[in-house]
């Protein structure tokens, strides 16, 4: 007699049921990774739910992914903070490990987030999702986005969070922020491009994934990668631009005398230039990078050409 191959049910985001092979037992489950063209089918179907959802839950779970992209930011600032010691490279990838806090946040406790859901793309390519459709949700989610992050930025300056071991985290947070402005346009706009192709990867690995572990174990590499190699991620933006301006502006006595620097030493670091020189060609480039060099790409490869 023939062993008869298990179906397994998949979450509502899955295309469809998936056989996974024999079962001579009752703890044969599926725990295979899904392969690429079933990824794309699932990719499809969650671009579908996604751009679906109410203007409520997608607001709701918005401000939560930029609330998690923030801790994310926040920890890779510590992380980094007095750690001129360190060469530069090992320095990067600490802070890079640690910003997986907040992506690891989105995948597994569920969040919307604009830079992710660049991949609903495959499913406006597939003609299920409309592009006023698509627009919108982005539309919803970057803002809520921006609503979560600076409330959290909010918090943590209040709290007074850069204070800490003698100023050295706001002295970080100010580099940052001062460094992000000061990129120009196309720099901005090219790193990211490449931000967005590796953080809409790790979310088209974690399609693959079928257990919490899987999931953690696929945003890890990809976004140390993106932070270590000084890309730019609009939402983790939110958090480092504002938190900057915010010390600059707004910074104690005691922190500008513990850690020796004073406002004076960041004269590109205003409002304007973070917007104009950072936030909108960082988007721009998100969105290339992610729905095109990713969503299109797939789609293209695992969707349009078996039709």
């Amino acid at each position: 007699m023939k062993d008869t191959p298990v179906v397994v049910p998949t979450s509502l985001d899955t295309a469809k049921d998936e056989p996974v092979g024999p079962a001579p037992g009752p703890t044969a489950l599926g725990v295979d990774a899904m392969m690429p063209p079933a990824m794309a089918a699932k990719a499809a179907d969650v671009g579908v739910t996604k751009a679906g959802m109410s203007f409520v839950r997608t607001f709701s779970l918005a401000v939560l992914a930029g609330a998690f992209i923030a801790l994310g930011a926040m920890f890779a600032t510590t992380a980094i903070a007095g750690g001129d010691m360190l060469p530069f490279g090992v320095q990067r990838v600490l802070g890079g490990l640690a910003f997986c806090l907040g992506l690891i946040l989105v995948v597994v406790a569920g969040a919307e987030l604009f830079t992710g859901n660049n991949l609903i793309s495959i499913a406006w390519a597939e003609r299920r999702v409309s592009l006023g459709r698509l627009a919108r949700n982005w539309a919803i989610v970057y803002l809520g986005n921006l609503v979560g992050a600076l409330a959290t930025v909010a918090i943590v300056f209040a709290g007074g969070q850069y204070e800490f071991g003698d100023g050295a985290v706001g002295e970080s947070a100010l580099a940052i922020a001062d460094s992000k402005v000061g990129l120009g346009f196309g720099r901005a706009l090219a790193l990211g491009v490449m931000c967005n192709a590796l953080v809409c990867l790790a979310i088209w690995l974690t399609y693959s994934a079928r257990t919490v572990t899987d999931k953690i174990l696929a945003v890890i590499f990809p976004i140390t990668a993106f932070v270590a190699a000084g890309f730019e991620h609009s939402i983790a933006n939110m958090y480092f631009l504002p938190t900057g301006l915010a010390i600059k502006d707004w910074g104690s006595d005691a922190f500008y005398t513990s850690s020796g620097v004073a406002p004076s030493d960041f004269p590109q670091l205003t409002l304007g230039d973070a917007i104009v020189n950072n936030l909108i060609p960082v988007t721009i480039g998100n969105v290339i990078g992610g729905s095109v060099m990713v969503g299109l790409a797939y789609w293209l490869i695992y969707v349009r050409t078996q039709r």
